[in-house]
């Protein structure tokens, strides 16, 4: 039984690591292994993880939905190439220069995004995410345009070339995925996640009470948004390219999707389902070239209709009715 006096305690316990937790990582080392073919697909997979992540802390923990978060994922990819391009090619302080760029864009926007909710929020972020879009189009001496803007890195480190392979993308990128899920899990499970778990459940409750949750939710937009930054500037690193599809809606959908597919609100659920939409779409255009949109869309229907809290809901769904059967057993 827990004991709701020791406060510290609790969030001692929330903070362990669990078993399932690290053989996650263990999986992801094991991948690079198992894999070597596949190495710029999981790349890519744990990059789009990373942006998922950033929705979901500001989704599924604060429960500010978006339609528009492709808008700091964009500007983190751009910022990453233009300042490779502007003469400063070290891959590692750029991208944390992308992150802190994209992240400051966030909280700007949450000084508008804190006084709105419903659809209100949702047509708002959308129209916001639609203009950043339209800006990098028009500005074509800069951007490049529809035409993207091609650049090159110094290694990594000075000794770590991007290779074709994707070797070095692929370590490079769960380095960063690593240190992004440890940072939104001790966010998550501090006192300051609580309060946005509190909101996202009955935010009167949390203004009666005094919480400065405008304040608070104006910190974690510019935090979702440093890390879709920092994904942004990943994707343009480990491609030395960045185009328009990095800013536009349909990045905003696809990691919404993800998101439900995994499972919001569950730290993981967001690289579950970036594994199942990434790989899926792989391997149904490969099967299937010319309709494998209808295969990928089938899938997730399934996933919807027979998992409405995601896959990783399920789960937890199957394992708690498991325990059950086995407690009613005689």
């Amino acid at each position: 039984m827990t004991n709701t006096t020791d406060p510290v305690g609790g969030f001692l316990r929330r903070s362990q690591w669990r078993p399932t937790e690290i053989m996650v990582w263990v999986l992801v080392i094991a991948a690079f292994f198992v894999f070597p073919d596949r190495l710029v697909l999981g790349s890519r997979v744990l990059i789009i993880a990373i942006y998922a992540l950033s929705l979901d802390l500001l989704l599924g923990y604060g429960g500010l939905i978006s339609l528009g978060h492709a808008a700091y994922f964009g500007t983190g990819a751009y910022a990453a190439g233009l300042i490779a391009n502007y003469g400063w090619t070290e891959p590692i302080s750029g991208l944390i220069g992308a992150a802190v760029i994209a992240g400051v864009l966030g909280y700007l926007a949450g000084f508008i995004i804190v006084r709105l909710n419903g659809v209100a929020l949702l047509m708002v972020t959308l129209g916001f995410g639609l203009l950043i879009s339209e800006l990098a189009n028009s500005l074509n001496d800069i951007t490049g345009g529809s035409d993207g803007l091609n650049m090159t890195f110094a290694p990594i480190l000075g000794h770590f070339d991007f290779d074709l392979a994707g070797q070095t993308a692929y370590i490079y990128s769960a380095a960063f995925a690593l240190l992004a899920f440890v940072f939104v899990r001790r966010i998550v499970n501090s006192p300051f996640g609580l309060s946005l778990q509190g909101y996202r459940e009955n935010p009167k409750r949390m203004a009666q009470i005094g919480a400065p949750m405008a304040a608070r939710l104006r910190l974690v937009n510019a935090l979702a948004a440093a890390l879709a930054g920092l994904a942004g500037g990943l994707l343009t690193q480990t491609n030395q390219f960045v185009g328009l599809d990095s800013v536009g809606f349909e990045r905003s959908a696809d990691t919404l999707i993800m998101l439900i597919l995994g499972g919001g609100g569950r730290l993981y659920g967001g690289l579950v389902g970036a594994l199942v939409f990434l790989v899926g779409r792989d391997v149904f255009s490969e099967a299937n070239p010319q309709y494998w949109y209808f295969w990928l869309g089938l899938l997730l229907v399934l996933i919807v209709l027979f998992m409405p809290q995601g896959i990783l809901g399920g789960i937890d769904a199957l394992l708690a009715r498991i325990k059950r059967m086995r407690k009613a057993a005689p």
